[in-house]
């Protein structure tokens, strides 16, 4: 077992080669604060972020999510290149910790490594969030999915 979390957010984290120290701020700063939990003293939906929840986050970097579709073979030009792309993720996850004010609530996975990643999916909700196209989901960046109070967790398989 690499790592798992309880009820929280699993984000998939993917790096275009476009990215810039801005974006991971703003990346970090978004997925902490972003307002996806219930709030069961004010029955109200939407109303809490993980970090009010007191929940988790669990990152697994995810450079697929940077794919095009060529006929039906993918390409991964857009995706930063995995020797540029270790470092870029190590500093999204310092920012995420910063950000979350208690950095032993921030998990991630094997970087570059095949890994079974498991999720229960509260709702099911998933949102995309990206850098570049703030305020705007799109069908890339990085993916966050809430979960219930069950773990999600990520198994080392073995390398890329």
């Amino acid at each position: 077992l690499v790592s798992e979390i309880g009820r929280g957010l699993m984000v998939l984290v993917g790096i275009s080669r476009d990215d810039e120290e801005k974006d991971l701020v703003y990346m970090a700063r978004k997925i902490v604060n972003l307002r996806i939990f219930d709030d069961p003293v004010k029955q109200k939906r939407w109303d809490k972020s993980v970090q009010d929840v007191g929940g988790e986050i669990l990152c697994v970097s995810q450079f697929t999510l940077y794919s095009k579709l060529k006929g039906n073979t993918l390409d991964f030009h857009h995706a930063m290149a995995p020797t540029s792309s270790r470092s870029v993720y190590e500093s999204f996850l310092t920012k995420v910790r910063a950000e979350l004010k208690d950095p032993a609530r921030v998990k991630d996975g094997a970087f570059g490594k095949m890994m079974d990643v498991s999720l229960v999916n509260d709702g099911p909700v998933t949102i995309t969030l990206d850098s570049h196209t703030k305020g705007n989901p799109s069908s890339s960046g990085p993916s966050t999915s809430k979960s219930s109070d069950d773990n999600q967790k990520t198994t080392e398989e073995n390398e890329t």
